[in-house]
């Protein structure tokens, strides 16, 4: 009995010590101390993106694999819905995880999926025909469209630059909400194409200069080019908060938006149906692939770094609607090939997630065209020394694109000749807001 207490006691005085990695404690560590450990185990560098504060990891080392960094962080930041991104052979940034997001090998697996499903034309055309349908269900767009108000969009006065037009417009959509955006037209006469440009989320949206001076030289050389403000962004901002972008309405608005200019475009005596296109960068890519599912009337599509089988788009504007699971799932990349046989080009660069284009879904998408015959209708601009921009090389990209597919006058290709608008110059409600009518939805000032 004495031999008995004196191991009792002795326990007793051991447990505190190591109370924090026991059975009963399931091995227990804190996340930042395993974190670092890790970190001297392996001689890399963990850059960080996530709280650690707090968080407690149950069986910590059980998760490390001594012959492997990767497995090891993948265990250890699992569950706490952590992931990690290897930036170069030394470091890996540790970020939350992101639900649009997934690996290039996972954007490989999912495209030879795809392609698994679908071996000739016949057998693709079944498949895209059901996933139009679902993606239309699973975006809710018809309910959208059903209770638009069915309001024709009023402009102000153009305005007069080196052979083009510029002149501002709103529409109401629903009761008291409105779309703002601005027409560049070309100073000729005649039939012109039309280019539907749905805005990214690059810095001041629609207003700034790399979006003007591309809109404005496709005018001058031929096309009537449309852009318009995000949900939530620029003059709807003043409807609706810049909060609101971040809401999955934000995806089912901008692509009635998209839907609803096209509708009134396409009215105008001065538009050539047979000619019209879609463009746009980074969030305004994956809007062009998405309008281009949407709407038969797209004769040719121009997304801009953008497109990958591993990445919906990081915002709700791009992914807050479930479109990606139609079809038992689906990416951006299949997506894009529904355009088929129709003419496309893909804009990517070797510094964002399109840096796969040229090895992964170009060749899908070569492909899918491929069941038409039509492999030449769809191309690739490559720039792997650049990043995430719409810098000048995309826009020369764009114009080359648009300059063969309808015809534009190559001749006009002049950015200089662009006059750079203040931002107040581009309000459809006026520099102050006043001209917005009366009625309409207004945020709340408290």
């Amino acid at each position: 009995m004495k031999i008995q207490g004196l191991l009792i006691s002795a326990t007793l005085v051991v447990l505190p010590a190591v109370a924090q990695n026991t059975f009963e404690n399931h091995y227990t560590r804190p996340l930042g101390e395993v974190l670092d450990d890790i970190s001297k185990r392996f001689n890399v560098r963990l850059k960080y993106d996530i709280d650690t504060v707090g968080r407690m990891l149950p069986y910590a080392d059980t998760r490390i694999r001594p012959y492997s960094i990767e497995e090891t962080l993948t265990n250890v930041l699992s569950p706490f819905d952590y992931k990690f991104v290897k930036q170069n052979e030394t470091t890996y940034k540790l970020k939350r995880y992101e639900p649009a997001r997934r690996t290039d090998d996972d954007g490989e697996k999912m495209l030879a999926w795809l392609g698994s499903l679908y071996s000739d034309k016949e057998s693709w055309e079944a498949r895209r025909d059901s996933l139009r349908q679902e993606v239309r269900e699973r975006l809710s767009i018809d309910d959208a469209l059903a209770k638009r108000v069915g309001a024709k969009p009023v402009y102000t006065k153009p305005r007069k630059f080196d052979g083009y037009t510029v002149r501002n417009f709103y529409l109401e959509t629903y009761p008291g909400l409105y779309v703002c955006g601005s027409i560049y037209s070309p100073s000729s006469k005649g039939k012109h194409p039309l280019i539907i440009c749905p805005n990214g989320h690059f810095g001041n949206g629609r207003y700034n200069k790399a979006q003007q001076q591309r809109l404005a030289t496709l005018a001058r050389m031929g096309a009537i080019c449309v852009d318009y403000d995000l949900y939530g962004w620029g003059e709807s901002a003043m409807q609706v908060g810049g909060e609101a972008h971040q809401t999955a309405d934000a995806h089912v608005i901008q692509a009635m938006n998209g839907i609803s200019i096209l509708d009134f475009m396409m009215k105008c005596d001065d538009v050539d149906p047979a000619r019209v296109g879609v463009n746009g960068g980074s969030g305004g890519g994956t809007q062009t692939v998405l309008l281009s599912v949407l709407d038969p009337r797209y004769t040719a599509a121009c997304p801009v770094v953008s497109l990958a089988s591993h990445f919906d788009g990081g915002c709700p504007c791009e992914s807050g609607m479930p479109i990606q699971r139609a079809g038992g799932g689906t990416c951006n990349a299949e997506l894009a090939a529904m355009f088929a046989p129709r003419s496309m080009c893909v804009v990517s660069d070797g510094k964002d997630w399109t840096h796969t284009v040229p090895e992964l879904e170009y060749p899908y998408l070569q492909r899918i065209y491929g069941f038409y015959g039509a492999a030449d209708k769809v191309s690739n601009v490559h720039l792997p020394k650049e990043g995430h921009d719409f810098g000048p090389n995309k826009r020369n990209a764009v114009y080359d694109f648009f300059i063969g597919t309808f015809g534009l006058d190559r001749g006009k290709l002049d950015e200089s000749k662009v006059t750079i608008e203040p931002f107040e110059a581009m309000y459809s409600f006026g520099p102050d807001g006043s001209g917005m009518p009366e009625g309409a939805i207004r945020k709340s000032r408290k």
